[in-house]
């Protein structure tokens, strides 16, 4: 009942009026009716609900007058400013991909239309220094990381977030980008924010530091184990982070670099693309295989408060219709549609006022890592890019179809699973 509660307030949120579709599937409950319609409404009035009051108060340059900052009772005593470079960049990587749809008539056009003009309005006041929002480009080692998401959503939506900015904003993104190569990141997943910025410039026909990308390429792969897995650095982390950063940023970084022919050692990121895609198809492999009937996967690892994050890989998969045969589009919508509602139900993932709380399932700050302030959860986000996909693509009018667990644990026929060797 609270969870029903909750979910029908959420009519109640700003810019109720065109997320009424989204929000009747919302009020419902934590089951979902199976129907692709419900799946994709679901995930769409949350993904709204996250942005809603993000973007509706950074757009007038009042997100940090309102936003109910929440940090870690572990946290390590960094600067508390990144806090919103982490909530914006991190939500906008998410939700670019819906953003750069066309316009039309309908309640999620409209939507669509507003919460991207209040989003080309947040990148203007995120460098702006005169902006009470002018984010925080001087800080810490940790503003390279959220820089990375900052422009990664660029390179996701060129045509509605980067290409509608006035020639000043471009001009000042750029150099607050470049700066950030005072910061020498650690060799982990670090690398590659620095690469995912490098390969920004580069997309943009700006000038870039090759080796950067390279570097990042090469370790990445060097790291990787076998059978879809990447270490973390030296050392095998059993985590999640081949799903927050490892898969997406590579993949990614790669594409801007066949794409542009930019410079590489050996001159082949196309085929170095094409072996990160299968690798990353192997890994969604597992993602998938991770999910219970009832929607729950396994809570391993750190970060693990950024709840849906854990499924980007699928999620970029789908929204690239790059999905291996093995994964049926109405197999993975049905698993994801399980798990969002497995975790999002829960009232407390939100404060008062709509901004998101620390917590795996729900406000549980003490899950929270030394580095973890409630700007860092809008990485959850990125469980939303197939919303990249228009309603009447494949993968939201497919049949629902039971994944490997529902099926294995209800006596029903699933396929056997063994390790690759690429």
């Amino acid at each position: 009942m609270e969870r029903r509660n909750f979910m029908r307030g959420l009519a109640a949120a700003p810019g109720a009026a065109l997320l009424a579709g989204s929000t009747d599937a919302l009020a419902a409950d934590a089951t979902s009716s199976g129907s692709p319609a419900d799946a994709r409404a679901f995930q769409l009035g949350l993904m709204q609900r996250m942005a809603e009051p993000v973007l509706a108060n950074m757009a007038k340059g009042q997100l940090k007058k309102t936003f109910q900052l929440e940090v870690s009772p572990t946290w390590d005593g960094r600067d508390k400013g990144v806090t919103y470079l982490e909530c914006f960049g991190r939500l906008i990587a998410g939700v670019a991909p819906w953003l750069e749809l066309p316009d039309d008539g309908t309640p999620e056009g409209k939507s669509r239309k507003r919460l991207r003009e209040l989003a080309v309005q947040s990148y203007v006041h995120s460098v702006d220094p005169k902006s009470p929002d002018y984010l925080l480009w001087k800080g810490p080692g940790q503003t390279l990381v959220d820089s990375a998401y900052f422009t990664n959503a660029l390179m996701r939506a060129p045509k509605a977030l980067w290409e509608p900015l006035d020639a000043t904003t471009k001009r000042r993104i750029v150099a607050e980008i470049k700066s950030l190569r005072r910061i020498e990141p650690p060799y982990i997943n670090w690398l590659l924010f620095a690469a995912m910025n490098e390969a920004f410039l580069l997309s943009i026909g700006e000038e870039h530091d090759p080796m950067r990308m390279n570097v990042a390429i090469r370790k990445i792969n060097e790291w990787y184990i076998g059978d879809g897995w990447i270490k973390d650095g030296e050392a095998f982390h059993f985590d999640y982070y081949s799903s927050y950063v490892m898969y997406p940023m590579l993949v990614e970084i790669l594409e801007v670099l066949a794409r542009h022919k930019g410079p590489f050692w050996n001159g082949k990121p196309d085929e170095l693309l094409a072996q990160a895609y299968q690798r990353m198809q192997r890994y969604g492999e597992h993602l998938e295989r991770f999910i219970s009937p009832q929607g729950t996967w396994p809570p391993v690892g750190r970060s693990l408060t950024y709840r849906t994050a854990v499924f980007q890989p699928l999620a970029l998969l789908a929204w690239r219709k790059k999905l291996p045969k093995s994964l049926p589009e109405g197999q993975v919508r049905a698993a994801l549609d399980a798990a969002h509602r497995a975790i999002w139900t829960t009232p407390s993932n939100f404060t008062s006022d709509g901004y998101l709380t620390i917590g795996f399932m729900g406000h549980q700050p003490e899950l929270g890592d030394w580095y973890s302030n409630n700007g860092s959860m809008y990485i959850a986000s990125a469980g939303f890019l197939s919303l990249g996909l228009p309603a009447t693509d494949s993968y939201w009018t497919a049949p629902a179809q039971d994944w490997t667990q529902k099926r294995a644990y209800s006596g029903a026929k699933f396929a056997k699973d063994y390790p690759v060797n690429y």
